[in-house]
Parts: C-alpha cells; structure tokens; sequence
C-alpha cells in the first residue's frame, strides 16, 4: 500500500472518529438559546406547546401533561442555579416555563426537536417538597449541569440515580449528550407543582456532505504532502 494510499485511509477513519465523539461530547461552557414557549392548553392535564429557538430557527414541539403557561414565572434566580458546567446562562423567565404535577396527571411527555441537535439542556424547577421527593423519569441519559436554591423557595439541588432526577424542592439544570431529535419522559410522583424548559447551544448535526467535504479535504492534503516529499 503506498503512502498516500494508507494517510487516505487513515484520515478518513480519523475523520469518522472524530465525528462521532465530537457528537458524544458535552459542550463546552457557552450560552444556551432557551426556548420561547407558546401554546393553547391551560388549566387541562394534557396538551400540547410549541418552543422557538431564536438564533437558529429550529423549533420544537411538546405533548403530554401541560397543566399551565407561566409567561414571566418564574424567575429562575439566583443565576448559578441554574447555570454552571456546560451552561453559561440561566433562562430568561420572560420566554415561559411548562408547569406540571406529574402522578396521575402525568403520562409520557415527549419534546421533539425540528432537526437533531448537539447536547440539549434542561432546567427544573420546584421538584418535589418536603417529604415529597418528585421525579422526571428519562429515556435518555444525561448529567447534572448546576443546582441549588432558587430565590423562592429555597430548596436544594436536584439529584439523580440512572436516568430520574430527584427533588425535593429541587432545582438545576441538566444536559443530554450526543445527538438528539426527541427525549421522552414519565412524572410519576404528584406534587403542586413543578415546571421545566429546554434550550440547546443549536449545533446541528453535520449532514454526511459535510463529512464528505471532509474526507476530500484531507486526502487532497495528504496527496499534495506525497508529492512534495517525491519532488
């Protein structure tokens, strides 16, 4: 095999690799567009609601229990709740915030993104009480980000086990890794009432021309490297 033949080769297993572990890899600390929520259900224990990303014109769409909109509610203070790790920045309580009781109100919530999406991020708030240690459920997993008390009601971080988070007036936020189009999860303990919303860093994956631009780009390197060492 000739050299040039074996860096092609190599440059495009590389190219692979590094793409697939750039997508498993959690962002680095940096802003999160969160999302503008919207939608018509209130005061019902299911629902559906829209959220916009305002940087990238990707959307996304919730169904499940949606007990009510809260547009400036709450106030997600102190900022270092929930922001920290990867998350640069708390979310603004002017884009709304989905207020849930989960137990038997609560079936499979389900948020879907427009297009797959790097390392989206959730923020709780509210979780649980004392004595009522409340849960969101995930089919995903994820790790937490920051947490603490919020400037209403004091509290605590959110906690987790597997794929639930725990809390008992627990807030926080926390992050999915990799590539993602939808995230399901369950509520299955009762408590009035806790709420949540998502924002991503909005790095869309690459679409396989990309790679390809890639790889042509790299063998075109090693190509003009083999001819320079033979001259």
């Amino acid at each position: 095999m000739s050299i040039s033949s074996l860096f092609k080769r190599t440059a495009a297993s590389a190219v692979v690799t590094l793409g697939t572990f750039a997508a498993a890899l959690p962002a680095v600390a940096g802003p999160i567009d969160w999302a503008s929520w919207s939608g018509t259900s209130t005061g019902t224990t299911t629902g559906a609601a829209s959220a916009a990303f305002g940087t990238s014109g990707i959307t996304a769409t919730y169904s499940g229990e949606l007990q009510n909109f809260f547009a400036n509610y709450p106030s997600y203070n102190p900022s270092g709740t929930f922001s920290g790790g990867a998350i640069g920045n708390a979310p603004p309580s002017a884009d709304g915030i989905i207020q849930v009781y989960g137990g038997s109100n609560s079936g499979v919530n389900t948020l879907t993104f427009s297009q797959a999406v790097l390392n989206p991020v959730m923020a709780i708030w509210s979780l649980g009480q004392g004595g009522i240690n409340a849960q969101f459920a995930f089919n995903t997993a994820f790790t937490i980000e920051s947490g603490g008390p919020s400037a209403e009601y004091g509290g605590a971080s959110i906690t987790s086990a597997g794929n639930t988070v725990f809390g008992s007036e627990g807030n926080g936020t926390i992050q999915f890794t990799g590539s993602v189009t939808s995230i399901s999860w369950t509520n299955p303990v009762a408590e009035n009432w806790y709420g949540f919303t998502v924002g991503t860093s909005v790095q869309a994956i690459p679409e396989p021309e990309t790679y390809a631009l890639m790889l042509a780009g790299l063998a075109a390197i090693g190509f003009a490297a083999r001819r320079r060492s033979a001259a």
